[in-house]
């Protein structure tokens, strides 16, 4: 009943049918704000204060009021202050205008309509012009860091390319860091963002749809995908989602990751977050599609399935066999970080005669004066280290890794000389924190992470019994979950067999050959030459 309920609701959600009983004020909010709006009017002064008016004259507002021609005509040029770029402005703008005889002629000194024409293609040396007729528009081009320029008479404006804020440079990503690869990361830049795909990728087919999203952010998004590779279904169903995305600023990435999601139940991430270039791009050239979004270094890559959780750019970086078992390695750490601990306390708890003679000798032996059972001393552990682990995030980085490593030593050593937990409990939490640091996807590692708990309270009730029930319910959720049509245990259920070159084995490129089967794409080979059919 609960998850007919949570259809129902969601279903509304992306229909955009669920209101809230401020539905007509929204609807009001909305009409006289993302329609066609105010006109601009023919008198620059009006503009000016209408312009400050709705914005409460901030200290930041630019507005400069300057003449030009024979007769002195009028012009007005309204900017941001930190958001435009002043050289700009000075050189391409200010420094045209009133440096030419373009306003010799009389028609010309007469006529606003005249005057604005000839500045946008006879005079101003900006790249990028857009001519507007309403003060939303003008408006909307200021707030994000272009100028506005006004002309006496004329009821037009130009709005001129002259974006310069100050931003982060191209970095190194933090959180994918590879020992083999480029260096170069995502920025919160938006066109830094879609320069570094674009010199990757320099296919006359790449396509980058931009979108508006945030009834008040008016947050500017694009949609990456290769037109000819990709199904025209997916890029279609990524736009309906983001369309009906109806909130005052979606607060980056994350946001938009959420609001589109498949399921809002699964702890699974069913879309890929990602700061490097080299990865987007692979996914691109793979028939998925990327959402750039301005103001984060995350992009999001969609669909996926539980196998590329696992997979890393760098297993395409090295030699196969090197790839190949460090994915098999991967794919053993994140068993291990899912099922040791719970394992272990169903063998000490209920199974003790699986153990080994010597090794079970040796576990009693440690668990001498415990006064714990396994269950309570290994949630203890395992809360304490991720309270441990959420700590050394939060603070600055060398105080963190320091914090992080040290504490974990100095609280297990004290709690193991304090007969709380024993020095074999102690091993089982290190080796599962440090196989959850070995998968590459920070978010796939907290859903274990979670689900670890889980299993921990199973393996205590039920024993072994108890971890086989909850590993088949993880696996009809897998089964049952799907990222925007594409069943997420793809390939191994359903199965395609040209997939499993590029999953748990990483097949020499020369196999390589074809696409991913899984996702249908409209043209499936990579390469001219088949060798792996």
């Amino acid at each position: 009943m609960f998850r007919f309920l949570f259809q129902q609701a969601r279903r509304k959600r992306m229909l955009g049918q669920g209101r809230n009983p401020l539905g007509s004020d929204r609807q009001q909010f909305a009409s006289s704000h993302d329609q066609s709006g105010t006109a601009i009017s023919s008198s620059v002064a009006i503009n000016t204060t209408y312009i400050q008016q709705l914005l409460g004259s901030p200290s930041d507002l630019l507005i400069r009021e300057f003449g030009a021609g024979p007769r002195n005509h009028r012009l007005v040029l309204v900017s941001i202050d930190g958001l435009a770029d002043k050289n700009v402005l000075n050189d391409d703008v200010l420094g045209m205008v009133q440096s030419g005889d373009w306003l010799q002629q009389t028609s010309l000194s007469e006529d606003g309509e005249a005057v604005l024409n000839a500045l946008h293609h006879h005079v101003l040396s900006v790249n990028g012009i857009d001519r507007v007729s309403t003060m939303d528009d003008a408006l909307l081009g200021v707030l994000s860091g272009n100028s506005a320029l006004f002309v006496e008479g004329s009821i037009h404006a130009l709005v001129l390319s002259s974006q310069g804020w100050k931003s982060r440079g191209v970095e190194e990503p933090q959180t994918e860091a590879l020992i083999r690869g480029p260096r170069d990361g995502f920025s919160e830049d938006l066109r830094v963002n879609t320069t570094l795909i674009r010199r990757r990728l320099r296919d006359p087919n790449l396509r980058m749809d931009s979108m508006r999203i945030g009834r008040r952010s008016k947050k500017d998004v694009v949609i990456a995908y290769v037109q000819g590779v990709v199904h025209p279904g997916l890029v279609e169903e990524v736009k309906r989602r983001i369309v009906t995305i109806d909130v005052d600023d979606p607060e980056g990435s994350g946001f938009i990751e959420q609001w589109i999601a498949d399921s809002f139940l699964s702890p699974f991430p069913q879309i890929q977050n990602t700061e490097r270039p080299d990865k987007t791009t692979a996914a691109l050239t793979q028939g998925k599609v990327a959402i750039i979004v301005d103001g984060t270094p995350f992009t999001l890559i969609l669909p996926i399935t539980i196998g590329s959780l696992v997979q890393s750019p760098e297993d395409y970086y090295t030699d196969w066999i090197i790839s190949t078992l460090m994915r098999m390695l991967r794919f053993t750490a994140a068993f291990l970080a899912t099922f040791l601990p719970a394992l272990y306390i169903a063998l000490v708890e209920y199974h003790q005669g699986m153990i080994p003679s010597k090794l079970a000798f040796s576990i009693a032996g440690s668990r001498e004066g415990v006064p714990f059972p396994a269950v309570i001393e290994a949630v203890l552990m395992e809360v304490t280290l991720e309270v441990l682990r959420e700590a050394g995030v939060r603070l600055p980085r060398p105080i963190g890794q320091t914090i992080g490593i040290v504490g974990g030593l100095v609280i297990g050593e004290a709690a193991v000389a304090a007969g709380i937990v024993s020095p074999i409990m102690v091993i089982v939490v290190s080796i599962t924190a440090i196989s959850s640091f070995a998968l590459p996807s920070y978010t796939f590692a907290i859903t274990l992470r979670i689900i670890r708990f889980g299993i921990m309270m199973a393996a205590a009730v039920f024993g072994l019994y108890g971890i086989v029930l909850a590993y088949v319910m993880i696996n009809i959720h897998i089964v049952n979950l799907k990222s925007f049509g594409i069943p997420f245990s793809t390939p191994f259920a359903p199965f395609f067999r040209n997939d499993w070159k590029d999953l748990v084995v990483r097949a020499p490129v020369t196999m390589l050959t074809r696409r991913p089967q899984m996702m249908q794409t409209s043209d499936e080979v990579r390469m001219d030459k088949d060798e792996g059919k």
